[in-house]
């Protein structure tokens, strides 16, 4: 038996899970859908009722299948065995435990720096799994299951998946990384906390004529009301979460990213085992 490893005598490629035709097919289709489930309301009727909270339901049963769908694409293209589920499985319990200790606090959620370095080592098919899989775990953990719950999977997904698509994974090391992972740490908190808003800011009532969402109204017009909306009521909360994002990627960053590497070399998910018949014995 021989083992066939790419780049045998050198180090293990750290992305464990690469992006095939199927899975790119179906993170194009959940991500179409995604934008069209949180910005549709924008473009709605004023006498549509389509921009309250009772179609919320109906959005989870679209969305919740094709993020599946994403998962089984994945496991498809790439054969996933038994060692990547359970570093998935691992992955997602540990982000799942942490959500709860900074939840409720200021917006102190250290999971999302977790997801920020997976996503980064294990690459954009495996993130975006990850991120949809933790954030359902979490909501399990909680009891924070509703129709808010597919939308935060979504947007969990994308936060995760653009971690690894960052450039550079086989090249920038050293306080480079963490620091470029920490400014999109940062970024990608806000942009997070930004899109889920847009999810709930839609049907919430009984907010102020400067901020509240007029269905059938000009879009631009309701984008400066939704902005003001974000200022007034999630800055805050945001900026937490993108501060200990910053805060535990520059200081135990590295640490965390050596030993997902480790894990992920030892795992070796992508080497490829041939058997080859032994050699002739010679007559005699």
């Amino acid at each position: 038996m021989a083992d066939r490893r790419p780049g045998r005598g050198g180090p293990v490629s750290a992305r464990a899970i690469r992006l095939g035709p199927r899975s790119i097919a179906a993170l194009a289709l959940i991500s179409g859908t995604g934008v069209i489930a949180f910005g549709w309301p924008l473009l709605a009727d004023a006498d549509s009722g389509l921009a309250h909270s009772a179609d919320a339901p109906w959005l989870f049963a679209a969305l919740l299948p094709l993020l599946v769908a994403v998962v089984v694409a994945t496991i498809a293209d790439t054969g996933m065995d038994a060692k990547a589920v359970a570093m998935l499985g691992v992955l997602a319990a540990v982000g799942a435990a942490l959500r709860p200790l900074g939840a409720g606090t200021a917006g102190l959620e250290p999971m999302f720096f977790l997801m920020v370095l997976s996503g980064r080592v294990l690459g954009p098919g495996f993130g975006f799994v990850l991120g949809s899989v933790t954030m359902f775990a979490s909501a399990l953990l909680t009891g924070g299951v509703g129709p808010w719950m597919p939308f935060q999977m979504l947007a969990m997904g994308w936060f995760t998946m653009g971690a690894g698509l960052l450039p550079g994974p086989d090249r920038l090391r050293g306080r480079a990384e963490p620091a470029m992972l920490g400014v999109y740490g940062a970024v990608a908190a806000f942009a997070y906390g930004t899109v889920m808003n847009l999810q709930g800011w839609t049907y919430i009532g009984g907010l102020s004529s400067g901020v509240s969402f007029h269905p059938g109204d000009p879009v631009h017009e309701n984008l400066v009301r939704f902005l003001a909306y974000c200022a007034a009521t999630s800055f805050g909360w945001d900026l937490g979460r993108a501060a200990l994002t910053v805060v535990l990627t520059l200081t135990i960053g590295s640490t965390v990213l050596k030993a997902l590497r480790r894990a992920t070399r030892r795992a070796n998910f992508e080497a490829q085992v041939t058997f080859e018949a032994p050699g002739r014995v010679p007559p005699g």
